[in-house]
């Protein structure tokens, strides 16, 4: 008999996680979110250096903590955060003008940081 003990049923409802970013704002799908576990709230962290952004799960009380997961009642999940100032930032970072391109970034999760990295230079412009 094989011991299962160490295996879990992959979920196919996940999919790959990434972030929209556009003109009005940046929207998380859900799989962000279920690879997170659902965190209420988050730090959103920037490397201008290297162009990268990352959400790491935190609590209510940490220093520029920000509301992200609130269950709606319509069952979407998905977050957006419409913040101008960070738009602009991460149009500034990446010389991007978000008026006429919108782009898509892939996550990776890191799990026992709590954290989903975004790589800003592996963006994929959106139609």
């Amino acid at each position: 008999m094989i011991d299962l003990t160490n295996f879990k049923a992959f979920d196919f409802n996940e999919g790959l996680p990434y972030v929209s970013i556009t003109n009005n704002g940046l929207t998380f799908n859900k799989s962000v979110i279920m690879k997170m576990n659902y965190p209420t709230y988050i730090k959103l962290l920037i490397n201008e250096n290297d162009k990268q952004m990352a959400i790491q799960a935190c609590d209510e009380k940490d220093d520029r903590s920000v509301q992200f997961f609130k269950e709606k009642a319509n069952g979407v999940l998905s977050v957006r955060l419409n913040s101008k100032d960070l738009i602009s930032t991460i149009e500034r970072i990446c010389e991007w003008n978000l008026k006429q391109t919108s782009y898509r970034v892939n996550g990776m999760i890191i799990p026992e940081a709590s954290l989903m990295l975004f790589n800003f230079s592996d963006a994929i412009p959106m139609t």
